[in-house]
């Protein structure tokens, strides 16, 4: 079996190997950062083994991360930007290929360390919060016209919520495989009680009002990094789900992960209720640098977009605990529950604030 030090040879990296180590705090793929001497000067390399059961397509996963980069790159060089620095730099193997397939069948990928950077896994202040909604804002401009329909659907029907609804939430709630039914007719009725959120924006892409466009779909404020000195967002990074999708799904669920007063398993829900100030933090960072790039449409549903991933995540978390808990890691037997209850608290807040969160985008937009 080959060791990680053999897995390094193989790609088009420059100096001598210094030292290598497991890096990162990742929960899917295995990542280390490999460091080299190139004549005095220090490189270092970001090399991960990429996850099998994860993903199953890893040529079209890889196909969709080089196109996107060096469409990015490409764009980063015309402004006059860091390419190396702006977007992840992906590194070829010495045989040209987007990955490494180890003796075992084990595929390793790898880039550019971006040097003097942070990332951070909590939101601790609205301007940190800012500085993610630029980075993903600058990440759907550049990526405007970018053709999203020649990407791969890494996770098909991801955020298709009407879909979810029909063909995940109902059968579960038909089936109850996990016996729970009754222990939560009150999270189902609020389900049911809100099916037509599920439609909207499906229906309003059918009839041509909303683009298709390049999504993340993981943004999560740790995907981005910043700046070790000023704090300012440097890139977006994680990109395995990079896939054709609604721009309004990245903006909801930041919001759904960033500006809950509480986290996401929090039991007290007195706890749980959409900060606005980091809302409008948020929203203020991510139009400025996509504004110009959104329909009136798209502008007028990202607050509506805030509300329904954060019910489609609720929508998840209940099916899988009437399921028996087969699809989410949970710690106790109501984990699943708990988040559920979580998120159905914090869908019920964005209600209340609907009006005042959509005059929030309305000022930002003039």
């Amino acid at each position: 079996m080959e060791n990680i030090n053999d897995i390094l040879k193989n790609f088009k990296f420059s100096g001598e190997l210094v030292d290598c180590s497991v890096f990162g705090s990742g929960h899917i793929n295995v990542t280390y950062l490999a460091v080299y001497n190139d004549n005095g000067k220090e490189r270092k390399y970001v090399v991960q083994k990429i996850n099998p059961n994860v993903f199953k397509n890893i040529d079209r996963l890889m196909d969709n991360i080089f196109s996107v980069t060096s469409y990015l790159r490409g764009k980063i060089r015309e402004m006059g930007g860091d390419e190396n620095r702006e977007t992840l730099h992906f590194i070829k193997t010495v045989d040209g290929d987007k990955y490494y397939t180890a003796k075992d069948g084990s595929c390793y990928r790898a880039y550019i360390f971006v040097t003097d950077s942070v990332s951070y896994n909590s939101v601790d202040s609205a301007a940190l919060f800012r500085q993610s909604g630029v980075a993903f804002g600058k990440f759907q401009k550049l990526l405007a016209d970018f053709p999203a329909d020649s990407l791969y659907e890494t996770l098909p029907e991801f955020h298709n919520t009407k879909y979810r609804f029909d063909n995940e939430f109902l059968p579960a709630l038909n089936n109850n495989l996990s016996g729970r039914k009754d222990t939560c007719q009150g999270e189902i009725d609020f389900v049911l009680e809100r099916e037509n959120y599920c439609s909207r924006l499906v229906d309003m892409t059918a009839a041509g009002k909303l683009p298709v466009r390049v999504t993340h779909n993981d943004t999560k404020l740790n995907n981005v990094i910043f700046d070790k000195e000023s704090d300012e967002a440097i890139c977006v990074i994680d990109l395995d789900t990079v896939m054709p999708g609604l721009a309004l799904y990245d903006f909801g669920d930041s919001i759904r992960f960033g500006a809950n007063t509480a986290v996401e398993d929090e039991k007290d829900l007195s706890q749980v209720s959409i900060n606005l100030e980091y809302f409008k933090a948020y929203a203020d960072g991510f139009l400025s640098q996509a504004g110009d790039s959104f329909n009136k449409a798209e502008i007028d549903n990202l607050a509506f977009a805030s509300l329904l991933m954060t019910f489609e995540c609720g929508m998840r978390f209940l099916t899988d605990y009437l399921n028996g808990d087969t699809y989410f890691k949970t710690h106790y037997a109501e984990h699943n529950l708990v988040r559920a209850k979580n998120q159905f608290a914090l869908v019920a807040d964005i209600e209340k604030h609907m009006d005042e969160m959509n005059t929030i985008i309305a000022d930002l937009a003039k």
